[in-house]
């Protein structure tokens, strides 16, 4: 009965594991040069990668956590916020829901092979523990 129940403690904690979706985060990047780090995202949020335009032609680069209501979509940035404005610059966040997965544009994301792999372990340790 005990290594039942530690068998789906294993396997839970597993899941609650997947739940958390892990991406990686560029404040703001320009070029091809964007320093990442690795961040968890909150409910409700998907990983982006965004790109777009400064003044017209300077390429920039963001990652990170979005909403998912803002994903997939082209926002500008203008300066100053009056109607006289002029676009500082433009950027288009395209989300994906796998970890990692906004590491660049057309990488797919490596959670499932990563969580199956979390799983068989956990279970391997619950076996060998009881």
């Amino acid at each position: 009965m005990n290594r039942i129940i530690l068998q789906l403690f294993a396997i839970g904690f597993c899941f609650a594991i997947g739940q958390a979706l892990q991406c990686y985060k560029c404040a703001i990047g320009i070029g091809e040069l964007c320093l990442t780090t690795k961040t968890t995202c909150d409910s409700g949020e998907l990983c982006f990668s965004g790109e777009g335009k400064a003044v017209g032609f300077l390429d920039l680069k963001m990652k990170g956590c979005l909403a998912v209501a803002e994903c997939n979509q082209t926002k500008n940035v203008d300066f100053p916020t009056t109607s006289n404005s002029s676009t500082v610059y433009s950027m288009t966040k395209m989300c994906c829901d796998t970890d990692l997965c906004n590491a660049a544009p057309g990488l797919p994301g490596t959670s499932g092979l990563s969580l199956a792999l979390a799983t068989i372990t956990a279970l391997f340790i619950a076996n060998t523990l009881v």
